[in-house]
């Protein structure tokens, strides 16, 4: 029977298409248009001097969509709402940092007017911090909630209680999605009302049942206070509906949400939940012909990966899987190799295992240790002192980390956006790199599957002979044992 193709809503069908093409379409930071003098200089002194395809298209649609000053919508319309899905390391977070920075420049009063909400501690850290370098000076407070300091210091941060009642110590709150709730439930004087973006970071992930409940929060929070009887009645907003004479006369504050990710779902019903208006997508998610020449988007390519990755799988056999591992960092001396496992308990024990063998600089870098002891791991890792940081997806999602060259799949993924997450790791901002694949002979069949199923056509089999693991056993197994006297 013919397949039932999915109703697209028109801005799914037709999003805006930014160019993958990282390094042939840099664009110069003096030619996208409107951006404030002082945050050109800002980013000439971060040695930014040219945009990704990403920024170059986001930066001025976010911007304009503020063109009146953040009060008031385009021509006094409410903005629309932003998707945007490009692949990892194509520049998502400045994309929203620079234009948030400039419109929120000029405010005078003190109100949490931007807030983004992020998967995991790490990731709020890593953004929290590129908002910092461009608020800088700027007398804009960054506030960053998850969870790392005691729930009282971060009520400190966020709020102070006058003899007029509460004010606002934030502009921007960068936030995960457990500590979020709580202060929006049981802080006192904490309020969005004057909120006026919200960025969903790794959108496809906080759409997942468990944080939409934290989404919805967010949303009901901002149009509090349309039952609340007080005095500020005029500021208050309505949830959005017809303009009519009384709703026209006090200036509402917009509430615009802009979603990044690089696997945003092109679900429609899931994309229905967030309640977008009118949204628009930017996306890099498209499929090229052989000669450069795009294709309208196949349903089936929903993914992009970096353009310069090669990506290889090595079909093996479960007690093959720590010699494999080995050979590629001793024989064929791989450096600054990120290596996937499937679990906590699957990492560390990998880890003790590559430890007891020797010759290998290597680091864990998974939930079971303190964030402290991760930063100064990723440190390590990023100097080129740990040639090996083994990791979960959990940790190491949506991190940054510098010049990784390898990412090794111990474990075959499951899910094909873990895959590209997993992968995306290396070969950012342009860079060459390569991803291995570590496959049991019984998975292989269902893992090239769910790769083709993505359109992912080009990865080559790559078979490692028995041969070239013999002169590893003897020294192997002697760290298997060392292991086991451990263990006990």
């Amino acid at each position: 029977s013919p397949q039932v193709q999915p109703f697209l809503p028109q801005w799914l069908a037709q999003p805006k298409r930014v160019q993958k093409r990282i390094r042939d379409n840099l664009c110069p930071i003096g030619d996208v248009p409107g951006i404030h003098p002082r945050l050109l200089k800002k980013l000439q002194m971060n040695g930014i001097d040219s945009f990704f395809p990403v920024q170059a298209e986001v930066i001025p649609a976010i911007l304009q969509s503020a063109s009146n000053g953040y009060l008031l919508g385009q021509g006094g319309y409410r903005p629309k709402d932003i998707c945007v899905s490009a692949p990892t390391g194509s520049g998502k977070t400045l994309s929203f940092v620079i234009p948030i920075v400039q419109v929120l420049l000029d405010r005078v009063v003190c109100h949490i007017r931007a807030l983004v909400v992020l998967p995991t501690k790490e990731l709020a850290l890593q953004v929290s911090k590129v908002f910092n370098v461009y608020t800088d000076g700027t007398g804009l407070k960054v506030v960053l909630i998850t969870g790392q300091k005691s729930f009282a210091k971060e009520q400190e941060m966020l709020v102070q209680k006058k003899v007029t009642g509460y004010c606002s110590l934030a502009d921007i709150v960068v936030a995960t999605p457990g500590r979020l709730t709580d202060h929006i439930n049981q802080t006192p004087g904490f309020s969005l009302t004057q909120l006026r973006f919200l960025i969903v970071d790794e959108a496809d992930r906080m759409i997942d049942d468990m944080h939409q409940n934290c989404l919805n929060q967010i949303v009901k929070a901002a149009f509090q206070g349309e039952n609340d009887s007080g005095s500020n009645k005029l500021f208050q907003r309505t949830k959005p509906g017809p303009v009519t004479a009384a709703s026209s006369c006090s200036p509402q504050i917009p509430l615009q949400k802009l979603l990044f990710s690089a696997t945003l779902t092109q679900d429609p019903e899931k994309l229905q939940r967030l309640d977008l208006f009118q949204p628009r997508l930017f996306t890099s998610v498209y499929f090229e012909n052989k000669d450069g020449t795009e294709t309208e988007q196949d349903t089936t390519h929903k993914y992009t990966l970096p353009e310069r990755l090669s990506q290889c799988y090595v079909p093996c056999d479960l007690n093959s899987k720590p010699l494999l591992l080995l050979y590629f960092m001793l024989t064929m001396k791989f450096t600054r190799v990120l290596c996937f496992t499937n679990s906590r308990e699957a990492s560390h024990r990998l880890f003790l295992l590559v430890q007891a063998f020797g010759g290998i600089t290597v680091a864990e870098f998974s939930s079971r240790l303190p964030p402290n002891e991760r930063k100064r791991t990723m440190k390590q890792f990023e100097q080129g002192k740990l040639q090996l940081l083994i990791s979960t997806d959990a940790t190491a999602r949506g991190i940054d980390v510098k010049g990784v060259n390898y990412v090794i799949n111990y474990d075959a993924p499951q899910f094909i956006r873990t895959y590209i997450h997993r992968v995306g790791r290396t070969a950012r901002a342009g860079e060459a790199g390569a991803a291995f694949s570590l496959v049991l002979r019984i998975q292989e069949r269902r893992f090239l599957r769910m790769l083709r199923a993505a359109g992912i056509q080009d990865i080559k089999k790559h078979s490692v002979k028995g041969n070239s693991l013999k002169p590893l056993v003897q020294q192997y197994e002697g760290a298997l044992c060392k292991l086991e006297k451990t263990v006990k």
